[in-house]
């Protein structure tokens, strides 16, 4: 899978030995190598490098993984799991891909329909934070 990008030039990156501890907003195209202990959330596309470490959900255009992710990911364009990831969690996306020797943990929504994805997606996120209310009280 391809990335599809409006714009190809990264407008943020996140140097590998960095880390950042809190929910990121955004704009633009997002390049990880280091650790983020908080939610990403991008109207652009994301990297996440063989050295990033993220443990937070992850929503974007489209995410390509390498590194770790231990939380959810929503990319309604595509989500790309590389050999050499981990994602600990469930991903959604109208395309997914899962390399050999990758490891995935989770639950996996792969609609290529737009409307019915969306409509599956806002489902599934719904479900989720009831459960989470629950869970909470």
């Amino acid at each position: 899978m391809a990335l599809k990008v409006d714009d190809i030039s990264i407008n943020t990156i996140l140097g590998k030995g960095s880390s950042i501890t809190g929910d990121l907003r955004i704009n633009g195209f997002v390049r990880l190598d280091g650790d983020i202990d908080g939610n990403l959330e991008t109207d652009g596309n994301v990297i996440i490098g063989d050295n990033a470490r993220i443990r937070g959900d992850v929503k974007a255009k489209s995410v390509i993984i390498s590194g770790i992710v231990v939380g959810n990911i929503i990319a309604q364009d595509g989500i790309k799991i590389l050999s050499e990831a981990a994602v600990l969690g469930d991903v959604i996306s109208r395309k997914v891909q899962i390399d050999d020797k990758a490891t995935f943990n989770g639950k996996c929504i792969s609609i290529k329909d737009e409307e019915l994805f969306e409509k599956q997606s806002a489902q599934y996120l719904q479900s989720k934070a009831i459960k989470e209310k629950v869970v909470l009280s």
